[in-house]
C-alpha cells in the first residue's frame, strides 16, 4: 500500500471515530438536559408541597411515570443489571 493511500485511510478512520464521539456527546448532552429538567420539576414540586416529603405517588406524578405493574405492590423500580 502506498503512503498516500495509507494516509487517506487513516484520515478517514480518524474522521469516522471523531464523528462517532461527537454523536455520543450529543446523546449524552440530551440525556443530561432531560435529567436536569426532571430534577427541576421535582424541586418545584417539593417546594410547593405542604408535607415535608413528596410521596412516591406524587414523585411518579411529577415525573410523569405511571401506575404499578399488575400483581405488584409498592413503587415500580427498574431491576439492576448484574
Amino acid at each position: 500500500m502506498r503512503e498516500d493511500e495509507r494516509s487517506e485511510l487513516v484520515e478517514e478512520e480518524v474522521t469516522r471515530v471523531s464523528m462517532s464521539c461527537h454523536i455520543t456527546r450529543r446523546v449524552q448532552d440530551h440525556l443530561a438536559l432531560a435529567e436536569i429538567e426532571l430534577c427541576g420539576e421535582l424541586m418545584i414540586a417539593a417546594s410547593a408541597a405542604v408535607e415535608e416529603r413528596l410521596s412516591p405517588d406524587r414523585i411518579d406524578e411529577v415525573l410523569k411515570v405511571g401506575g404499578k405493574p399488575p400483581g405488584r405492590r409498592g413503587r415500580c423500580i427498574a431491576p439492576r443489571g448484574d
